[in-house]
């Protein structure tokens, strides 16, 4: 097999591979949650939910995080899931041997630290921000200065794992996982590493956060049965449910991979990127910008709409974003839409924002890997208006040898992969 694409790159492969969600810790435990259709999503209750519109979310109650807060919390996740994709490639987990691309929620001080630090502060008029942050700075609180700056986890990620050169630090809202593979294979091609390390990572579920999203309108209130909440492409679908995850690939120049021995799980064959600036929230209602990316993934992966075997969706539960994202793949693959399998993940893990693109990448890969899709859940009342082959409430068996993984985020932000068990043509 030919280890360069057809434009003379080299061909990016993933090596190895790791996975936290609500639904568990690693690969294993998540894709059997995730094939039997079983939802992590749940009544929040590491903080008090009186009052909130929303109390329910898809936690990580199981990693610990001291001090309790986003970050932390974040690089803990992207500790867990590099761990377990470095070790399954087989590179040193002391000293890997090229860069770190990872995409973190945007850093802000929450609540129970601004009220400590104001406090601390000995101000008695307004506090700002800034007399904030001169607190942090001092005295006991000089780790939650550290905490509270962007790029720290990246920092503390590259020194445990010994990556190359200065760590990249992104955030593009809902797209920054799979922004964060991109920029690896980017790099892998330009011939500036022959390895990355990429990872999504995100831990932001708390009471600004929920608040914050409530305020656009934008998460599910049905908190009655919070497993039932999640319900992409139904009718009656009213909002996205938070959740957290983190997830991280390997990716390596296939030549290389191949001359030291590697198993290679897939191949990043694409990538596509639009951005737009119609709305801090809403998407363009043309869609344009979503189609754009589909269209310059495959054609980065040297594949037409029918190679495409099934569609990882962006799928956020949301009224608006489904009906754009099914009115964009329809455009793009036309009347095969109502065939072509299409499930959302975040039926079973809610909305893992800035690591969203990564997990689902690795659902995606493992799709590949499994010859099994994993459903949509909580698809009880059809949209007439998104005609789609969801692949309702029930796992399914299929051939797949090319999977699309859209993420689609606030503010425009557009990111399309295109995964491969080999090259066309192979």
């Amino acid at each position: 097999m030919a280890l360069r694409d057809k434009q003379g790159r080299p061909l990016v492969a993933v090596t190895g591979m790791g996975v936290v969600t609500s639904l568990g810790q690693g690969k294993e435990d998540t894709w059997a949650a995730l094939t039997a259709g079983r939802s992590g999503i749940r009544r929040i209750s590491r903080f008090p939910t009186e009052g909130l519109r929303t109390t329910i979310a898809g936690t990580i109650d199981f990693v610990d995080a001291e001090p309790f807060c986003a970050p932390m919390l974040s690089e803990r996740l992207a500790m867990r899931a590099a761990e377990e994709a470095v070790g399954q490639s087989g590179l040193s987990r002391s000293d890997f041997p090229g860069a770190l691309f990872i995409a973190v929620p945007p850093v802000e001080m929450e609540w129970p630290q601004r009220e400590t630090l104001a406090e601390a502060s000995g101000q008695t008029g307004d506090v700002t921000y800034r007399d904030l942050l001169k607190a942090a700075a001092t005295g006991r609180f000089r780790t939650w200065h550290d905490l509270f700056i962007f790029g720290t986890v990246a920092d503390r990620v590259a020194e445990r794992f010994g990556t190359r050169g200065s760590p990249i630090s992104l955030s593009t809202a809902c797209s920054s996982g799979a922004t964060a593979i991109q920029l690896g294979v980017e790099a892998i091609r330009r011939g500036e590493t022959q390895a990355a390390l990429c990872i999504g990572t995100d831990g932001s579920v708390n009471p600004e956060s929920l608040i914050r999203f409530s305020l656009l309108s934008a998460l599910s209130t049905q908190n009655e049965v919070p497993e039932a909440a999640s319900k992409p492409f139904s009718k009656n679908r009213d909002g996205f449910v938070m959740g957290e995850g983190g997830a991280a690939l390997v990716l390596e120049d296939a030549e290389a991979a191949k001359a030291r021995g590697a198993t290679i799980l897939g191949y990043v064959l694409g990538c596509g990127e639009k951005g737009d600036g119609f709305h801090r929230t809403r998407s363009s209602p043309d869609g344009m910008p979503a189609i754009m990316a589909i269209r310059e993934a495959l054609a980065d992966a040297g594949l037409s709409p029918e190679d495409v075997d099934y569609i990882n969706a962006h799928g956020t539960s949301t009224p608006e974003n489904d009906k754009m994202e099914a009115m964009s793949c329809t455009a793009v693959f036309g009347e095969r839409m109502t065939r072509l399998p299409i499930s959302s993940n975040k039926s079973m893990i809610g909305h893992t924002l800035t690591a969203a693109g990564a997990v689902e990448a690795v659902m995606s890969l493992l799709t590949l890997a499994t010859g099994r899709i994993p459903p949509t859940i909580n698809y009880r009342v059809p949209d007439p208006t998104i005609p789609l082959d969801v692949v309702p409430n029930e796992a399914r068996d299929a051939n797949v040898r090319y999977v699309l993984s859209n993420s689609f985020g606030f503010g425009g932000q557009n990111t399309c992969l295109v995964f491969g068990a080999e090259p066309k043509g192979a």
